[in-house]
């Protein structure tokens, strides 16, 4: 059988640490053959762990764009504001794509791959990892079977984790907009589409409210330093002291953050601390997008959703109720729980656990995706993926939308039919 090969264009905590260790799942079927990253450590780690020469290493997506075709699938795995440039060129360059969501950051842009994708014939699978896994498919078997009748309204929660805003979204690679792409982009069109998927419905309408409220300079405790290594006086109380944050996972939580850093030992981890991005003051950074924000939409047939997006937890999770005409279902992504909870007859308590051992990377969708992938590249079958570009635009339209009335007041955002 055929092995389905493989260039990696950017090799960070997607491309390397996530796609490509997932990949070992399929080792005989699939193998990387190309690596794209500007910085030289992530490359050699590629020639580490995965084999690669140096012929094999480029020092940017672009350069290895430059190159005749050298696989039949590239992972797009770099900075958001980078997907669309380097999904055009790969895919008149002849090859299918695994692309990072988000697909683009504009409409016009996701519209642009969708097209492009269509008169080049290759297949395109957006990053939308939680439709792949047994939580959120055996949700939607028990919705689409008719579990609590026709599904009448939706509330969803996004817990972020204090941590993970922190690390992500006040510190890192995505804390400003203008450089990357809105949070309720970024982080959150992955639930816009599962609510999109769940319903089986369209949207119709989209309002949106949410704010940057607490991780700004007239928040700082009394003293604070620009940097948690200068002597915070609040360094023993402040739930976001870098010190402990990175130095310490048990206390800290994010000990995967390190990952993204330069060199993640614990010398490298310092030396990021008193000069990099990740030792700043989560008070004194250059970030603009929200720390929490709520999306109402009205769906196709009146079905109505309200989301909400948070950084103040102590834990990033995701729950859900689904109320239907016949009952309603409690879903806990983090307890693994299913409740459903018709309105004649006993509960029916679900543990998804009992249904997998795989937990990894978003609950085991990571690895799926990729087998999903692999399925659709080696057999053909477009209809089998979950989450082809076509499927993935109108999430990308309703997040864009939610974004817009929250700049303007929540301001009601019709979307075109």
């Amino acid at each position: 059988m055929k092995q389905i090969t493989v260039a990696i264009a950017g090799c960070g905590g997607r491309g390397m640490g996530t796609y490509a260790a997932c990949m070992q799942h399929y080792q005989d079927q699939m193998k990387i053959v190309a690596a794209a990253d500007i910085r030289p450590s992530q490359l050699a780690l590629m020639r580490e762990r995965y084999g690669l020469t140096e012929a094999q290493c480029y020092d940017s997506a672009e350069s290895m764009l430059e190159q005749p075709k050298l696989a039949d699938v590239m992972f797009i795995c770099t900075p958001d504001r980078m997907h669309y440039s380097e999904a055009i060129a790969a895919l008149r360059k002849g090859y299918h794509l695994l692309l990072e969501k988000p697909a683009a950051h504009t409409i016009e842009m996701c519209r642009e791959i969708e097209q492009v994708a269509r008169e080049c014939d290759r297949q395109v699978v957006v990053c939308h990892v939680l439709r792949y896994t047994v939580f959120y498919q055996k949700l939607k078997e028990l919705i689409d079977g008719g579990a609590v009748g026709d599904i009448m309204s939706i509330q969803a929660i996004e817990r972020v984790a204090h941590w993970h805003q922190a690390h992500s979204f006040v510190r890192g690679n995505w804390r400003n907009s203008d450089e990357t792409t809105p949070m309720i982009l970024q982080k959150c069109c992955h639930d816009m589409d599962i609510l999109l998927w769940l319903s089986g419905k369209s949207c119709k309408r989209v309002t949106s409210f949410g704010h940057l409220s607490h991780f700004t300079p007239e928040h700082a405790p009394e003293g604070a330093p620009l940097r948690c290594t200068d002597g915070c006086p609040a360094a023993d109380t402040c739930p976001y002291n870098a010190m402990r944050f990175y130095l310490d996972p048990v206390e800290g939580k994010p000990s995967w953050a390190t990952f993204v850093m330069s060199a993640p030992t614990e010398e490298g981890i310092m030396e990021e601390l008193r000069t990099g991005r990740y030792g700043r003051c989560v008070y004194h950074c250059d970030n603009n997008v929200v720390d929490h924000q709520v999306v109402n939409l009205e769906m196709e047939d009146e079905l109505t959703v309200s989301f909400t997006m948070t950084a103040f937890t102590k834990e990033c999770a995701r729950n859900m109720r689904i109320m239907g005409t016949k009952g309603e279902i409690w879903a806990d992504m983090e307890e693994n729980i299913i409740k459903v909870m018709p309105f004649r007859g006993e509960t029916q308590v679900i543990d998804v656990r009992t249904l997998t051992n795989d937990f990894s990377g978003h609950a085991g969708g990571d690895t799926r995706m990729i087998g999903d992938l692999l399925h659709l590249l080696r057999d053909g079958e477009r209809s089998s993926a979950l989450t082809s570009i076509d499927r993935s635009v109108e999430s990308h339209v309703v997040a864009l939308a939610a974004e817009e009335s929250r700049k303007n007041g929540g301001r009601v955002i019709e979307l075109k039919a």
